[in-house]
């Protein structure tokens, strides 16, 4: 092979290879405990454990996982007896908030809400924050809170930066019956 097509060779295969592994493989996520269709960027983890919510100890159940520089979270709650969903997704926000360092009082501020539309769930409210990881950098969440048959969900992306893109083909395919 003479040397200019060996310097071709690398550049469309580096191309290629590029093609080959995109940054957000996205993936219809599959649950059957759960009627949430959606859609995540990688192979999620699956865990669950108890956390503090709602003024008791609950059951959070979730998908996770990281593609291009951000965590994509799918998460649910059983709704406990004689608690709203409503209540249930503000506790659920404010513990957001307070992972990441912002205040409780800014909890109802106008400029942390974030227009997202969730087909079948009600209620359904959205957060766009940047907060503080756990590393003292920036870090930016946006994440869809809403109920539907006796569970609540958070279905969120946390990073330095969100590409509109990415969140749009995020939250955009969330469907419930």
């Amino acid at each position: 092979m003479s040397p200019p097509c060996r310097l071709l060779l690398w550049p469309c295969l580096a191309l290629w290879l590029a093609a080959c592994s995109p940054i957000y493989n996205w993936r219809e996520l599959r649950d059957d405990a759960i009627p949430l269709k959606a859609v995540i960027p990688c192979k999620p983890e699956r865990a669950q454990r108890e956390v503090p919510l709602g003024g008791a100890n609950q059951v959070l159940h979730m998908h996770s996982c990281e593609a291009g520089g951000q965590t994509f979270a799918i998460a649910w709650i059983r709704l406990p007896a004689e608690t709203s969903a409503g209540d249930m997704l503000a506790a659920w926000r404010l513990a957001t908030l307070a992972t990441l360092r912002i205040a409780a009082d800014r909890a109802t501020d106008p400029s942390l809400e974030w227009t997202v539309r969730v087909p079948g769930a009600d209620p359904v409210r959205g957060l766009d924050a940047v907060g503080q990881g756990p590393d003292g950098k920036p870090v930016r969440v946006q994440a869809a809170y809403f109920g539907h048959e006796g569970r609540v969900y958070q279905v969120a992306v946390y990073g330095r930066a969100i590409p509109p893109e990415v969140a749009a083909s995020y939250f955009e395919p969330l469907r419930l019956p």
